[in-house]
């Protein structure tokens, strides 16, 4: 088993209102199988590509809980990232806690009140594949103060910060250990509606950006924004029948 390092992303998992659809539109999407768990892990399902693990889902459990994805960031010792969520001005939303055998995970919101999770591996280490098609690929943090994300995130997880430019915006890239593992998007200029909250969000690798957006709407996605060539591919950015956001990237990390 091959332990992710600590500060990478390496788990996301879907929260929804129908997870029986949720299945039928993902599998449908990106050639995913889905296994339902039994009665100890509350019906979590998990997808698989080519028998690699690659996402999760499950139902919403509280009242007011948004159908969204989440991001896991891998840690050695989720404990001792709660203090630090606390200390650098966080939200311990769900202390620490053992998910049977598989690990241990907890759930914070950022100091704008973006949510994230982390994980810290048991028997489950995180998702088996990264970067083809059908399989994560990158998680962005969208938010309104990029100064302070950058001085919470560089504080939990000891990230440094390179600035770049992504469409002709400007952009932050979260370097873990001298690699990108993530990046940061300013909410500024138009597209970006007030009462859209800061959060992570989550991209799928595709072989076609315009093909895969066109058999997400004929699934009863809906397109956010259509399919827009970058300097490292073309993306989309979608929302799933039940309305959690997602984008699709088809090009290089």
């Amino acid at each position: 088993m091959t332990v992710p390092s600590p500060g990478v992303p390496n788990w996301v998992d879907l929260a929804t209102a129908d997870l029986g659809d949720a299945i039928r539109f993902y599998t449908a999407l990106f050639g995913w199988t889905a296994e339902v768990s039994g009665d100890d892990f509350g019906g979590y399902t998990t997808f698989s590509l080519n028998d690699l693990p690659v996402a999760g889902a499950g139902p919403l459990f509280g009242e007011g809980q948004p159908t969204a994805w989440s991001t896991y960031i891998a840690t050695g010792g989720a404990d001792a990232v709660a203090g630090r969520v606390a200390a650098a001005g966080g939200k311990v939303l769900v202390p620490p806690f053992d998910v049977m055998d598989q690990g241990r995970m907890a759930a914070f919101l950022d100091p704008s009140g973006a949510p994230f999770s982390v994980w810290q591996a048991g028997m489950m280490p995180g998702a088996g594949v990264f970067d083809v098609p059908g399989a994560l690929t990158w998680t962005e943090l969208n938010t309104r103060d990029v100064d302070r994300a950058r001085t919470f995130y560089g504080s939990v997880f000891g990230w440094e910060f390179r600035e770049a430019q992504v469409g002709g915006l400007p952009y932050l890239l979260c370097d873990n250990l001298r690699h990108p593992v993530a990046g940061i998007q300013p909410m500024i200029g138009e597209g970006w509606a007030d009462d859209v909250p800061p959060y992570w969000l989550v991209y799928f690798a595709v072989g076609d950006c315009d093909v895969a957006a066109e058999h997400a709407f004929a699934l009863g996605a809906r397109l956010v924004n259509p399919p827009t060539t970058i300097s490292i591919g073309r993306y989309a950015v979608l929302e799933d029948p039940q309305g959690a956001t997602f984008a699709i990237l088809a090009g290089r990390r």
